[in-house]
């Protein structure tokens, strides 16, 4: 396979074209025609124009490496534990989001190499912007030009500010009593607490950018809504720990399940093992 970052700008491209796939459907007239699936999540033609975009796009890319999207059928994905090394694809992340009509939603594309993620690709259709992160190398945003160049501006998290509030990234669609006490216990022990609320793995690009501090994650999701968001994390300076203190490993386990976590900007502070600790 050829060097990571030599991979980006082609994954940057082939998003772009499922993103505006994706807002194709999203502009269109009418309602949106909504499939439930065997987990009654929702399945949108959307969804499945942007897996088969993704899907051509990294065979083409790299055609010696497995792809398992949300999308992949049964049989595709109880094959993977035969791979060390695939793409993992999220088509369409928020396809609730999508739905509703608030814009929240994601592509998502990681490379896991050994069970972890090295290269993690979110992508915004609206706003036709990437983000592309290689632990150990960088982070960048990716913003379309008028003239279909792409711009790439460095990314970091940041520090967190004594005496200043603690932005707490979360979806308005989970709640529940562990995050109800995660937050009480944030705010006996670092003060003043702020909540954003936005769908899919948008929280993950604001923690890149500055815009929040923490994302704690209590509720069911799978591991190709998370992967690209860690590898992104892990590349701008923050940290993804399950609730046992350690990074998730991917393709493990029986389940596509993720483990709950942490999504942490200022990775060495120590309110975080305080936290864990609790």
């Amino acid at each position: 396979m050829q060097p990571l970052r030599s991979l980006i700008p082609p994954l940057v491209a082939l998003c772009h074209e499922a993103g505006e796939a994706i807002c194709g459907h999203y502009h269109a007239p009418g309602e949106v025609k909504v499939k439930a699936k065997q987990d009654d999540s929702p399945l949108t033609r959307a969804d499945l124009d942007s897996h088969h975009i993704l899907l051509d796009g990294l065979r083409r890319l790299t055609g010696d490496v497995p792809v398992l999207s949300e999308e992949s059928t049964p049989e595709h994905k109880a094959r993977r534990h035969e791979w060390r090394r695939y793409w993992l694809v999220d088509p369409l992340d928020g396809t609730k989001e999508f739905v509703a009509g608030t814009g929240e939603f994601t592509v998502n594309v990681a490379l896991i190499d050994d069970h972890r993620p090295v290269l993690g690709l979110l992508y915004l259709p609206l706003q036709r912007l990437a983000y592309a992160g290689l632990p150990g190398t960088g982070a960048w945003r990716y913003a379309r030009g008028d003239n279909g160049e792409w711009r790439a501006t460095t990314m970091t998290t940041r520090a967190l500010c004594e005496g200043a509030p603690l932005v707490v990234l979360a979806s308005r669609r989970h709640r529940g009593r562990e995050l109800q006490g995660c937050l009480e216990w944030l705010q006996s022990h670092w003060g003043p607490i702020e909540r954003l609320n936005s769908g899919s793995a948008l929280k993950f690009c604001q923690l890149v950018e500055g815009a929040g501090d923490f994302y704690p994650r209590f509720s069911p999701c799978c591991e190709w809504d998370v992967a690209a968001g860690q590898a992104l994390l892990e590349a701008a300076g923050g940290t993804l720990l399950g609730l046992d203190g350690q990074p998730p490993r991917y393709n493990t386990r029986d389940t596509l399940l993720s483990p709950h976590f942490l999504a942490i900007g200022d990775a060495g502070h120590p309110l975080w093992r305080r936290y864990l600790a609790a």
